[in-house]
């Protein structure tokens, strides 16, 4: 069953700390799982947090750093002196985990915990694994693994193997390399125990020497994409000359997952950094305002359209009822077109499309989305008993909105994918806001040809 925070559980703790109490936090954070510990300490404050962390046991505490919020993790790590962190947190965790926490750090204490790691090979993979830029795989992946020789026997790669073994927590394959270590090919653990003859087989005879792999460059989104074609749980990687440097497995890509998602959703909404509830409302605010500023200018715009048909409204107040259907039809058809075309793109349907094939494609959809609702709301008007000149304004207004609004939101994220901007602003304030300003503009224009046709 799965653990939950609840303000009981919250209360417990906060009063077991406020008392001094380390016996009764132990009983509780004693039968929890790290990522359940984890969100414990999420949502207590600073001072509480630094208390029930130093409870716990050196390796426990490692875990539960890892699984932390970034935000409180900085504020931990923050509380920690230089030799705790090298001693006590890196020591006990993967070389993936350990840069991640690195990179947390002020360039200064990163120097300091560094000088203070003990082991040479953790110190250069840890080097190596911050010298790697964000978003690439080479950034994501963990140096622990397990490699044999090609030309190795069973019998010597058993026995490498055990060594290997004492550092990986989990083994999902086997990795052979040639003597200049370049990646030759994969050891299915069942291969190593039904397909080899003797202890004396080679490993070259046994393994599969066709293996996906990532270099350390190659963006992450791909990596991602890699992982759900194939169905595989870990990729190797490799650098500019075929070497084994890494493997990246499918728990680092369900977080980089999240965090896409999370960081597509915040743009949809019109939240332009990556915040949550815990931040500070000035970083809030600054996250929120820029799109806010985006929306209210589209607003004035649109205002300005309106003065602009004042006259129109003159002639027929009615066609005021229907300017919230024109400008909401036209945001929701908008958002609906972009939001296919963000979910192509992330995934790797529309990649290399041709975009004319694309918008062609958009715009039958559109031509019979706009023929069903210019007709519903023509019936509906013409049921009402409206005039003439407001029936067919608000229907020809409805379909030509719903066309204009279905190309720009098909357009504008396969555009922005192409400047290398992320797409999902598209299904955003920005298309919206686009097709509300347009929408306007189309209604009262085909509301001044209409009143002139039917008087």
């Amino acid at each position: 069953m799965s653990f939950e925070v609840t303000k009981p559980i919250l209360d417990r703790v906060r009063n077991s700390v406020a008392e001094g109490r380390d016996s009764a936090i132990e009983a509780l954070l004693g039968q929890l799982h790290p990522a359940d510990i984890a969100a414990i300490i999420d949502r207590l404050d600073l001072e509480d947090s630094v208390y029930v962390y130093r409870l716990l046991e050196t390796e426990e505490a490692a875990d539960v750093l890892v699984e932390l919020e970034e935000d409180k993790r900085e504020q931990l790590l923050a509380s920690l002196t230089s030799r705790e962190i090298a001693e006590d947190v890196l020591e006990h965790i993967d070389s993936d985990d350990a840069a991640d926490v690195m990179a947390e750090l002020p360039e200064e204490k990163q120097r300091e915990v560094i000088a203070l790691i003990d082991d040479a090979e953790q110190r250069e993979d840890l080097q190596e694994l911050l010298t790697y830029a964000e978003g690439t795989a080479g950034a994501l992946m963990a140096k622990e693994l397990i490699s044999v020789r090609a030309d190795a026997t069973v019998a010597r790669a058993i026995v490498d193997m055990r060594q290997q073994a004492r550092e990986v927590d989990h083994v999902y394959t086997i990795y052979v390399v040639d003597k200049d270590d370049r990646l030759y090919g994969i050891l299915p653990l069942k291969d190593l125990m039904f397909s080899a003859e003797s202890t004396r087989t080679l490993i070259k005879h046994i393994c599969e020497t066709d293996v996906q792999r990532v270099r350390t460059d190659t963006d992450v989104e791909e990596v991602v994409n890699l992982m759900k074609k194939y169905d595989v749980v870990v990729l190797p990687v490799v650098d500019a000359h075929d070497k084994l440097v890494g493997r990246i497995t499918f728990d680092d890509v369900m977080d980089v997952m999240t965090e896409e998602a999370e960081e597509d959703y915040q743009l949809a909404s019109g939240i332009s950094e990556d915040v949550d509830a815990s931040d500070s409302p000035v970083v809030q605010v600054r996250a929120r305002l820029p799109w806010l500023l985006i929306g209210l200018a589209g607003g004035i715009l649109s205002s300005q359209i309106i003065a602009r048909f004042e006259g129109q409204l003159r002639i027929d107040p009615k066609m005021a009822f229907f300017m919230p259907l024109i400008a909401a039809t036209a945001g929701n058809v908008g958002v609906q077109s972009s939001a296919i075309v963000v979910q192509g793109l992330a995934s790797g349907m529309l990649a290399g499309v041709n975009i004319f094939a694309r918008l062609w494609k958009e715009l039958r959809v559109a031509v019979i989305t706009a023929i069903v609702c210019g007709v519903l709301i023509f019936s509906a008007n013409f049921a009402l008993d409206q005039t003439q000149a407001l029936t067919w304004t608000v229907s020809i207004a409805l379909f030509t909105v719903i066309l204009t609004a279905a190309m720009f939101g098909t357009l504008i994220p396969l555009a922005l994918d192409r400047m290398k901007v992320d797409p999902a602003l598209a299904t955003g304030p920005f298309v919206t806001t686009l097709n509300d300003i347009f929408g306007l503009l189309t209604y009262f224009t085909v509301g001044h040809l209409m009143y002139d046709i039917f008087p």
